[in-house]
């Protein structure tokens, strides 16, 4: 249980954050929010940051994924079903090449907010406020459409709902069962493109069909845990969904199991880093090249005094041409100091470019370039690589170049549907698991 009761922040300053034209708007949409159940609960969140602390040392993987900006139009039956479907094949394959359990993490119920670069678009000679995510305004070019509208701050928290509910329902009512994955996988391996990794899926079969034989309890298999994850963007938002669990009388954001602070907003005397440290749930800051050891052992002392393992993740985003330099330097300064921090790598938002017909892509290679320097540049210093952090859909989108299907820029427009940055689609986020599957196994 949690309680209601309202809390106190800080007047301190807040990145990226809309400019609501009606502040009275504003207070009712956050007193409805603050008046509503929570999202997720203390216990769980409790249960989430055991199993980051398991990652830590090295004792499991993580695997977090989903849309870069959820879209109310999105969050239908068919599209969560295809997303969860994405992550548990992935999962799969991923526990078999690291012979260790897998967090399941979806970027879901939540990642209704961006960041933006600027704070206004320009088109035709027309500028309007630019577009911050579903939770703010409309990505349609009209000045009513780009009018931040608290209300969509409500629309949020049920579109949210609605899609843990959903999520709850396909993972606990056995639409995760391991026999129907890997039923999914031989699919993807039957596309005669997919067949270099015909070794690890029959592997995969052969270990299922002795665990049968074996009398293994496959009904226990039969129900996964997915948990929610996003940015902790927009302090409107997360602030009147923070709750006291009457168990423990601590704090809890009830938003999601695992929140983040992004690279933009992680000034440590700024409203975001404040947030995560007044909270008790598992919380992750996004690292980018331009990070200091000095940088990520004062967020340490902010954000996790105690030492507390599974409390913080770091997730990395160095570019694939930078790793190899870049990376090592923080993960031997973390190690050095005693802290027990859990290291994700996001290899997509280093590598992100503007193809020659114009559309905002990345490269599937670069991905894996950026995947396979992580797990070396830890190799290198002694430490653990805990788990990759990727944008993916379970839908046959065209956004991202190369892989086994060999999209070209041609092929971009085909089916270019996100209002952000460029996902895997279904076929390469497999291929991707296959991928770093294989880099697991050789470790």
């Amino acid at each position: 249980m949690t309680s209601n009761a309202p809390l106190t922040w800080p007047d301190l300053p807040a990145r990226q954050q809309p400019s609501w034209p009606d502040v009275d708007e504003l207070a009712e949409a956050q007193n409805t929010l603050a008046s509503y159940p929570p999202l997720v609960f203390a216990g769980e969140c409790d249960v989430l940051m055991d199993r980051l602390a398991e990652a830590s040392r090295g004792e499991a993987f993580v695997l977090m994924g989903g849309d870069c900006a959820e879209t109310f139009a999105s969050a239908t039956a068919d599209n969560i079903r295809d997303r969860v479907k994405t992550i548990l094949q992935m999962a799969a394959v991923l526990t078999y090449g690291a012979s260790m359990p897998v967090v399941k993490i979806g970027r879901m119920a939540g990642q209704y907010a961006k960041p933006r670069s600027k704070d206004t678009e320009v088109r035709g000679g027309q500028e309007l406020p630019a577009y911050r995510g579903d939770m703010v305004n409309d990505f349609a070019f009209a000045p009513q459409n780009r009018r931040p509208d608290p209300a969509r701050l409500v629309r949020a928290y049920h579109a949210s709902s609605a899609t843990l509910n959903l999520v709850r329902a396909f993972t606990q009512g056995g639409f995760g069962d391991l026999r129907h994955v890997h039923d999914w996988n031989r699919g993807f391996i039957a596309n005669q493109a997919n067949q270099r990794y015909e070794r690890i899926a029959r592997d995969i079969d052969r270990a299922i069909r002795f665990m049968a034989a074996c009398g293994a309890d496959f009904e226990a298999l039969r129900r996964v845990d997915v948990w929610a994850s996003h940015e902790a963007l927009l302090l409107d938002y997360e602030r009147p969904l923070t709750r006291i669990d009457s168990r423990t009388g601590r704090p809890y954001a009830t938003s999601g199991h695992f929140l983040w602070v992004g690279e933009r907003t992680r000034d440590l005397h700024e409203a975001h880093i404040d947030f995560v440290t007044r909270i008790t749930n598992p919380v992750g800051v996004k690292v980018g090249p331009t990070a200091t050891p000095e940088d990520l052992l004062a967020i340490i002392d902010r954000v996790d005094p105690d030492r507390v393992p599974g409390r913080l993740t770091f997730i990395t985003r160095m570019g694939r041409d930078v790793v190899r330099t870049n990376l090592p330097p923080l993960l031997r300064a973390v190690k050095d100091s005693g802290a027990l921090v859990t290291w994700v790598c996001d290899p997509m938002h280093g590598n992100t470019f503007e193809s020659d017909n114009g559309y905002k892509t990345r490269r599937f290679e670069d991905i894996v370039e950026e995947v396979r320097g992580f797990f070396e540049a830890h190799a290198d210093a002694g430490t653990h690589p805990g788990g990759m952090h990727v944008e993916l859909t379970g839908n046959d989108v065209t956004e991202c170049l190369g892989g086994v299907m060999h999209l070209a820029d041609a092929d971009l427009e085909r089916r270019y549907e996100t209002l952000c940055d460029p996902r895997l689609n279904h076929q390469q986020s497999l291929e991707l698991a296959f991928v770093v599957a294989e880099m697991l196994a050789a470790r």
